[in-house]
C-alpha cells in the first residue's frame, strides 16, 4: 500500500527552491517599500502657480504658491489648484509604488 502524507527525506527541490525564490522576492519588495517612502513626487496645478510635494509614505512635505495665486477675493480657486495639485502627487506616488511592485512580483497581484 502506498504511503500519504508528507515527502521522505524533507522537501523536494523545486519547494526549496520555490520557497528560496520567495524569501529572495519577500526581501526584495522589502527594500523596494523603503525606497518608495524616502521617495519625493511633485506636481503642480494652474501652469505652475501652485507646486505640492509629497512623500512615498503619502505625507505632504512641501506646497509653494506662486503671489499672484492669492488673491483674498478668489480663494476657492486656490483651494481647488491646491487640491488638484496634492491628487496629481498622489497619484504620481501610487502609479510609481505599483510599478516598482509589479516589477518584483512579475504580475503577481494581490498575492504578496
Amino acid at each position: 500500500m502506498a504511503k500519504r502524507g508528507g515527502f521522505p527525506g524533507g522537501m523536494p527541490g523545486n519547494m526549496n527552491n520555490l520557497m528560496k525564490q520567495a524569501q529572495k522576492m519577500q526581501k526584495q519588495m522589502e527594500e523596494t517599500q523603503a525606497e518608495l517612502e524616502s521617495a519625493e513626487y511633485t506636481a503642480t496645478a494652474g501652469g505652475g502657480v501652485v507646486s505640492v510635494t509629497v512623500s512615498g509614505s503619502k505625507e505632504i512635505t512641501k506646497i509653494k504658491l506662486a503671489e499672484e495665486v492669492v488673491d483674498p477675493d478668489d480663494i476657492e480657486t486656490l483651494e481647488d489648484l491646491i487640491t488638484a495639485a496634492v491628487n496629481e502627487a498622489l497619484r504620481k506616488m501610487e502609479e510609481n509604488s505599483q510599478e516598482k511592485m509589479a516589477q518584483i512580483t512579475g504580475g503577481l497581484g494581490g498575492l504578496f
